[in-house]
């Protein structure tokens, strides 16, 4: 109860009814509980000191695109194997005031001199390693043209402040986790092949927890990005830097690639499911059409009915996504390139052709398709007191993605090349096959599973919820939804629920901890294999309160939520 305000109990005891002030009195009440609500505002993501920053911005008055840019720009200092300046990714945002959803494709071109047998040798061959850890490995990195754009058409505060408290990180450090110093360790010889990487991420005996990152490069560079603006990563003295390290070190990148450089802003894929409509990322993106079509089939059952994670709900979740994967893999590329049959693959009616394939217990025709994905992706949500939210994935690809820092600059660059089949039809370095859709072509962005997710009820944002993984993003996020949506669990309770993986190929069922008998079962159909799954971050917009929650599989993650 809002201090000042009468409760209903003591206006009955009034001796004299005053039917009007009761009336006023109840009013005020439902005005004061409406403010309460609007002002409730919560950070969910990887690094407890990137949430810090985030709600630092909404407590002093910022919305949540003001807090996403400085939360993204943190996570390139604390969460260097993740967070970037030389990567890209998707932001979804949700704009209260309008009611308006749109989503930002930040994602990584391919160089203009890249194309289609760049990482072939003269016989064909996939050359092993050169689209991951090579000087061919980086696409045009567009997370600090993200940045600026959200913060510039959506924000309210100085981009300037928004940067400063990263800059501040990297110049004076932060202290590493004993996770963070174990991660570390792990990618030495990684890191021993680039001069800077070497410096900066590497020490004789190793780093230890409490140790102190420092990354005075980095702060210099967010320094320049700060005064000058975008234009200084992308036309200045760092897009220079950047440019002339690749071209002296036989690589693509060029400052005309990055002068080139141009985001797209992109209508979200959105689905009805039950009593909610779910919006996500279209093409590039697979996640949002993968989710909606899995959505679409699961609708034809009523899940609460079933046991959660028992054998009978299990195997129509492996269904459905082998349908999904099938069809992710056949159909889908970037759409300024590739025609994506998006409407049919998101009906209702397709949807339940293939669930009738399911009853009938029906697979889909298996087609070698490659869908490997680097898994260090990171993701954060963010929602304000105005009811702005903000759904946010990036990514280098895999772990500090190429482990090459272009001189002077303290950025990692990404190694999103290996994101395109180096040879449609073919196997790749990995035995795996990949599409004609996601061939190698000047200016393509690579297909992704990046799935930054926002469930609304009655037009409003009421979950808003990602993770990384690669390739079992979308089915982390899938299970995330389903267990709040369908089993009414709250953001801990799903986070604690083991989950299942499977991608049509290889025909392999990933699993988190499942009772030994359902395993025995599962295992009469398929290869089981126990591994972690998914990273969510998630925030719950509750009638009584706001929850969030940063996924327990990572150890340095944190959400924070005010409720007034």
């Amino acid at each position: 109860m809002v201090k000042g305000i009468l409760k209903i109990s003591q206006i009955n005891k009034i001796h004299i009814l005053n039917y009007p002030l009761i009336a006023f009195f109840l009013i005020l009440l439902f005005f004061y509980s409406a403010i309460a609500k609007a002002e409730s505002y919560a950070v969910a993501t990887r690094h407890h000191l990137a949430t810090d920053i985030g709600m630092n911005v909404l407590e002093e008055g910022g919305n949540a695109i003001d807090a996403a840019v400085a939360v993204a720009f943190a996570l390139s200092v604390v969460n260097p194997s993740a967070g970037n300046l030389g990567g890209g990714g998707f932001m979804l945002i949700h704009i209260a005031e309008t009611n308006d959803t749109l989503s930002i494709d930040y994602r990584e071109r391919a160089p203009l001199k890249s194309y289609e047998k760049m990482f072939l040798d003269d016989s064909g061959k996939v050359i092993k390693g050169l689209s991951l850890n090579s000087i061919l490995a980086s696409g045009v990195p567009g997370t600090v043209s993200g940045m600026f754009y959200a913060a510039e058409k959506f924000g309210t505060i100085n981009i300037k402040s928004l940067i400063n408290p990263s800059i501040e990180l990297a110049r004076k450090g932060f202290i590493l986790s004993a996770f963070q110093a174990n991660n570390l360790n792990k990618y030495k010889k990684k890191f021993s092949k680039n001069n800077e990487a070497k410096k900066i991420f590497t020490r004789p005996m190793g780093f230890f927890e409490g140790d102190i990152l420092v990354q005075k490069n980095l702060a210099k560079t967010l320094e320049r990005i700060a005064q000058n603006g975008k234009e200084e990563f992308y036309s200045g003295e760092t897009a220079k830097k950047i440019a002339n390290f690749f071209q002296n070190n036989g690589g693509i990148l060029s400052l005309e690639d990055l002068k080139d450089y141009n985001l797209r802003i992109r209508k979200p894929i959105c689905g009805s499911y039950r009593l909610y409509e779910i919006c996500s990322m279209a093409p590039p993106s697979s996640g949002g059409i993968a989710l909606i079509q899995i959505l679409n089939i699961l609708e034809n059952i009523d899940l609460n009915n079933l046991d959660h994670n028992s054998e009978e709900y299990l195997k129509i979740l492996i269904s459905a996504m082998d349908f999904a994967y099938r069809d992710r893999a056949k159909y889908l590329g970037d759409p300024d390139y590739y025609k994506v049959p998006q409407d049919l693959l998101t009906s209702k009616k397709y949807a339940d052709g293939i669930f009738k394939l399911i009853q009938e217990k029906k697979s889909p025709t298996k087609m070698n398709i490659n869908i490997l994905e680097g898994e260090e992706t990171t993701h954060f949500s963010i929602v304000d007191k105005w009811g702005n939210a903000v759904s946010n994935t990036y990514t280098l690809n895999t772990a500090y993605g190429s482990g090459i820092i272009p001189f002077g600059t303290g950025i990692l660059m990404n190694n999103e090349m290996d994101d395109f089949s180096s040879k449609p039809g073919f196997p790749n370095a990995y035995g795996l096959v990949g599409s004609e859709a996601n061939k190698i072509e000047p200016r393509k962005t690579p297909l992704s599973s990046m799935s930054p997710v926002i469930v609304f009820h009655d037009d409003k944002p009421f979950l808003i919820t990602g993770s990384p993984g690669g390739s079992t993003i979308i089915t982390s996020v899938l299970q995330e939804i389903l267990n709040v949506l369908d089993f009414q669990m709250s953001l801990e309770e799903s986070s604690d629920k083991s989950r299942i993986h499977f991608q049509h190929l290889p025909d392999i069922l990933f699993h988190e901890k499942l009772d030994n008998r359902l395993v025995k079962n599962l295992e009469k159909d398929k290869k089981l294999v126990k591994r972690k799954l998914g990273e969510i971050h998630s925030i719950l917009l509750k009638k009584d309160g706001i929850e969030a929650f940063s996924d327990k599989r990572r150890p340095d993650g944190k959400a924070s939520s005010i409720y007034k």
